[in-house]
C-alpha cells in the first residue's frame, strides 16, 4: 500500500500534474493540502476517471483539505476535538474553524491530511493559534493511541515547521527572528514523540527539503526546507517499508512550491498474501 502527502497549492491549477503523479506512481492514497476551493469546486472528475474517491474538507478559496483514495473511506471527519479556530482581530473562544484537518480509515489505517497554520510572524496572533492548534492535535492523537495502542494512526502534511537546523536551507529566515525554526515551534513537533508518534520518512530519508518559495530561484538554488512530514503510531510505522521525498515535482511546468512526501506499507493483508518461507 502506497501513501503520500503533497501541499498541491490549488489543486484547480495542478490536477493534471497531480493525478499524473497519483497513476505513475501508483499511489493508493494522497492527502493533499491547500486544495484552497470549495467541495463543490474541486476537479474530482480527473480523480474519479483514474479510479479515485474523495473525500474533501474545503470552506473557501484558502487553506483546504483532501484525501484520494483507491479503496474505501470510512469514518470521515473534518477537524478533530478541541481544535482551535482563528478570525484575525477577533480573541477569545468560539473563533471559526478553518478547513485544515480531515481524517479517514482505509484498510485499518486512521490517516489524517493536515495542513498546520503558518504563524505569519514571531508575536503575530496566528503564532499562537498555530502553537495552539498543534497542542490539540497533539492531545487528540494521545487520546486516539491511549484508547486503542494498536491503532495504526498516520498524522500527514505540511507542518510549517522545520524541526532541526539542516532542515532549513531558506537564508531569508533567521534564528530568533521567524517562525517555522523557533524553538517553540520546534518543542511543539517535538513533543509528537512523547504521544506516541514519530517520523516515518526520517530514518530512510535523511536527508532532503520539501518545499522551495518561488522567489529568488530558491529551488535552483537548493534553498528549501523540510515541513512537510508523515508522523505515525508504532503500529503505523511498524508497516513502512520504505519512503521518498519527490523533489522532481518541483520541477517543469506550473509546479507547487510543495513536493510529495510518500511512504511505502505492508499492511496486513498484503503480509497474509506473501508467499510462505520454510
Amino acid at each position: 500500500m502506497r501513501i503520500a502527502t503533497w501541499n498541491v497549492n490549488s489543486i484547480r491549477a495542478r490536477v493534471d500534474r497531480t493525478v499524473d503523479w497519483m497513476v505513475r506512481e501508483d499511489v493508493d492514497v494522497l492527502a493533499m493540502q491547500e486544495i484552497k476551493c470549495k467541495p463543490e469546486q474541486f476537479p474530482a472528475q480527473a480523480f474519479e476517471d483514474a479510479g479515485y474517491e474523495l473525500a474533501i474538507h474545503g470552506l473557501n478559496q484558502w487553506n483546504g483539505v483532501a484525501i484520494a483514495s483507491r479503496l474505501p473511506m470510512t469514518d470521515v471527519v473534518t477537524g478533530f476535538p478541541g481544535m482551535p479556530g482563528f478570525l484575525k482581530g477577533q480573541e477569545g473562544p468560539d473563533q471559526p474553524l478553518e478547513a485544515r484537518a480531515l481524517g479517514v480509515t482505509v484498510n485499518e489505517q486512521r490517516l489524517w491530511s493536515l495542513y498546520v497554520p503558518n504563524g505569519r510572524a514571531l508575536g503575530d496572533p496566528h503564532y499562537a493559534y498555530k502553537l495552539d492548534w498543534l497542542a490539540a492535535l497533539r492531545e487528540h492523537a494521545r487520546a486516539e493511541l491511549a484508547a486503542n495502542p494498536r491503532l495504526a494512526l498516520a498524522l500527514m502534511g505540511d507542518w510549517n515547521v522545520a524541526p532541526r537546523d539542516e532542515d532549513m536551507g531558506d537564508p531569508s529566515f533567521v534564528p530568533g527572528e521567524s517562525t517555522h525554526i523557533s524553538q517553540p515551534e520546534r518543542d511543539a513537533f517535538d513533543a509528537f514523540e512523547s504521544a506516541g508518534l514519530t517520523d516515518v520518512v526520517r530514518e530512510l530519508v535523511p536527508e532532503g527539503f520539501t518545499f522551495w518559495d518561488y522567489k529568488r530561484l530558491r529551488f535552483p538554488r537548493n534553498e528549501g526546507m523540510r515541513i512537510d512530514f508523515i508522523l505515525g503510531s508504532p503500529a503505523f510505522a511498524e508497516q513502512v517499508t520504505d519512503a521518498s521525498i519527490h523533489r522532481n515535482e518541483r520541477k517543469g511546468e506550473a509546479p507547487s512550491d510543495h513536493v510529495p512526501v510518500l511512504v511505502d506499507l505492508i499492511t496486513a493483508d498484503e503480509d497474509d498474501d506473501r508467499p510462505m518461507i520454510f
